[in-house]
């Protein structure tokens, strides 16, 4: 198990909980800017979820053309049961920035055309 899937997956649960969005507010000062911080986050833990996925199937791949060769590898059932029982990114990212572990920033050069 990675580090990153054993950090996230102690993180939060499956639960969808209920957020105040006056808290989300009030760590950016715009509750649109908060929520497009939480999906960039979720993105960037999606995909790195997902690269680690398909390299772990990969390792037990068989690489045969053959129809009849065809057959369940239980090692790669196993991992993607794992994997789908692990919380949403986007409950993880949400849990993150809540808690202050998001870095983000702010562009200040708004000018862009001078």
């Amino acid at each position: 198990m990675s580090l990153l899937r054993r950090q996230l997956s102690t993180i939060t649960t499956n639960n969808i909980e209920t957020r105040d969005v006056n808290e989300l507010k009030g760590k950016t000062g715009n509750t649109y800017e908060s929520i497009a911080v939480i999906a960039k986050r979720a993105n960037q833990i999606n995909i790195s979820l997902k690269e680690e996925l398909h390299n772990k199937l990969e390792e037990f791949a068989s690489h045969t053309d053959s129809l009849e060769e065809i057959h369940e590898n239980k090692e790669q059932i196993e991992i993607s049961r794992a994997y789908e029982r692990m919380p949403n990114p986007a409950l993880l990212a949400t849990s993150e920035f809540m808690e202050g572990k998001v870095y983000y920033r702010k562009n200040e050069d708004a000018d862009l055309f001078s």
